[in-house]
């Protein structure tokens, strides 16, 4: 038997390695972006930082150390300069085909931390497996921004599992909506007509009203049930992520209808004192009709005022005189504290003296009229002829019907 060579002993001592190959490795130098490790081959392996992670700007000094002993995998025996190229993210990819695999047959719960905010979702990594979340299915609700979610931790179970195509899909919709169900089922248990939420919070804003979370479900706050005064807009009243205070109206169902209206601000409850018949207000014109225009005493206490009453004068309708946000005086004429109606007066706030003067002019059309009405038949009696003639005889009386309202003036001073 032939002696060896020291050569062919040292090499006969060095293990063989192939491509594909899992190796476990000591790190012998760091650097910044990439690590050099002793594999036990003639040759060093090297550990780039994009074949450690799928994570960007890491700096692989902050991940490994001198000394330590790693599994990695090779990717290519020589790389045209005698060393070995190693891959850490492939093999642990390789291990995480299988827990996602597991994870997806068992329906369970995993957790992660948001690597990236997508067009489309959010991307989040377990042992080295790139997961996607759409868009769709990171929330329960609808998310604008999705941005927010940036290096967060978030839960989610793996609704499709495709190692082939290596296509993973996370759902975290699920979670969130089996979560709320409990949470819902939680709150029906213990809620009744009549409780006040203390800290709802407003979710969306419709033309009708707001959906309030108040903890476990939706509860709708219609715009009727807002305020004692008037809403024209809930979006200009509320806005969502507002936390309001409200009670429960009522509950139907899985439906919950709230309301802020509480019984001891009702501005009616004192209304009777505050705005007896006779009484003279002071409100602002908050909408007009055809038929009169509705003043707002305080806020959730509304008068009518006919249109009828807003002048002397005819009017044909109350934006003659009037318009919204007008300041108006008037009097309390009625008062229906059942169907919770006033009626306002303006015209009972005129004058006396003023009053007089219209009834005297009246008084003065009127006596004109007989004197105009004695003067034809005069004329009549003292020419006999027709009444066509009679009205040329009064002709100049006609003309200048002054003359008769005088002469009716004086008579009404005499009586």
């Amino acid at each position: 038997m032939s002696e060896l060579t020291f050569e062919q002993m040292l090499e006969d001592s060095i293990k063989t390695i192939q491509t594909g190959e899992i190796v476990e490795g000591t790190v012998i130098d760091v650097k910044p972006d990439e690590v050099i490790l002793n594999i036990g081959y003639k040759s060093d392996g090297i550990l780039t930082k994009h074949e450690y992670t799928n994570e960007g700007g890491v700096d692989m000094t902050q991940v490994v150390k001198l000394g330590d002993t790693m599994e990695v995998k090779v990717l290519k025996v020589n790389d045209g300069d005698g060393q070995v190229l190693l891959t850490y993210k492939r093999l642990a990819a390789d291990r995480g085909n299988k827990r996602i695999e597991e994870a997806y047959n068992n329906k369970e719960v995993l957790t992660a931390t948001v690597s990236q905010v997508l067009d489309g979702g959010l991307s989040v990594i377990v042992e080295e497996v790139k997961i996607f979340i759409p868009a769709s299915l990171v929330s329960n609700t609808y998310e604008k921004n999705l941005a927010k979610y940036t290096g967060c931790e978030i839960q989610f179970i793996i609704t499709e599992y495709n190692p082939k195509r290596r296509r993973y899909i996370g759902d975290r919709r699920q979670i969130l909506n089996a979560e709320r169900a409990e949470l819902q089922r939680q709150l029906f248990e213990r809620i009744a007509i009549g409780d006040i939420i203390e800290e709802g919070v407003v979710k969306n804003v419709t033309d009708f009203g707001a959906f309030v979370d108040i903890g476990g479900a939706d509860g709708l706050l219609h715009i009727s049930e807002m305020s004692w005064g008037r809403v024209e807009n809930p979006r200009k009243y509320l806005k969502s992520g507002d936390v309001v205070r409200a009670f429960i109206k009522d509950i139907n169902g899985s439906k919950i209808a709230l309301s802020r209206k509480f019984p001891d601000a009702n501005p009616w409850k004192d209304a009777l004192l505050a705005y007896a018949v006779g009484s003279e207000v002071t409100g602002k014109v908050a909408r007009m009709t055809d038929f009169g225009a509705f003043i707002e005493l305080e806020p959730g206490v509304d008068a009518l005022l006919h249109v009828s009453q807003i002048a002397r004068e005819h009017i044909e309708k109350p934006s003659d005189k009037l318009k919204v946000g007008d300041s108006v005086t008037a009097k309390v004429v009625d008062f229906n504290e059942n169907d919770h109606k006033i009626s306002l007066s303006i015209k009972a706030l005129l004058p006396e003296e003023e009053e007089e003067v219209v009834d005297v002019a009246v008084e003065v059309d009127e006596a004109a009229e007989v004197v105009d009405a004695e003067v034809v038949e005069v004329a009549e009696e003292a020419t006999g002829e027709a009444p066509v003639e009679a009205e040329e005889v009064s002709e100049d009386t006609v003309k200048k019907p002054g003359r008769a309202k005088k002469a009716a003036a004086e008579v009404v001073s005499e009586d």
